[in-house]
């Protein structure tokens, strides 16, 4: 996991800076639970449902957006308008099972990623996003 599994939902989010919120810590406990994950705002609003917490779809998405800005979680925007957030924030690429509309990470000693492009004067490279589409073989 790419947070420490050891400290609980609101140090965390403390330590980010963010106010532990009676929502942002139940999103929090069931976005992180699970190990690394992608998931959309979608799909943490159903589990919220389903574990029985009072939230919006608009509570799940302005949340997964502050813990973006916080640096808790990435996103990765892979299918049209299809966004997922990561809650492994290091740096890793991903595989995108595009029959399936599921992410994987690609552990990041697969990929050696040379001969970038030069940024533009006053601005540096943050961060390179390799996306591997994948689709079953058709036999």
């Amino acid at each position: 996991m790419s947070l420490d599994a050891n400290i609980d939902i609101g140090s965390r989010l403390r330590r980010y800076g963010l106010r532990p919120t009676r929502q942002r810590v139940a999103l929090g406990d069931l976005l992180f639970a699970k190990g690394d994950r992608h998931l959309t705002v979608e799909e943490l609003h159903e589990e919220a449902v389903m574990a029985g917490v009072p939230v919006s779809l608009a509570t799940v998405y302005n949340t997964l957006h502050q813990f973006t800005e916080a640096g808790l979680i990435r996103v990765l925007a892979m299918e049209g308008a299809r966004t997922y957030f990561d809650t492994n924030v290091s740096d890793h690429h991903h595989f995108f099972v595009e029959d399936d509309n599921e992410v994987l990470d690609i552990p990041v000693s697969n990929i050696q990623i040379d001969n970038l492009p030069e940024p533009p004067p006053g601005m540096e490279i943050a961060h390179v996003d390799v996306v591997i589409r994948l689709r079953r073989t058709r036999d």
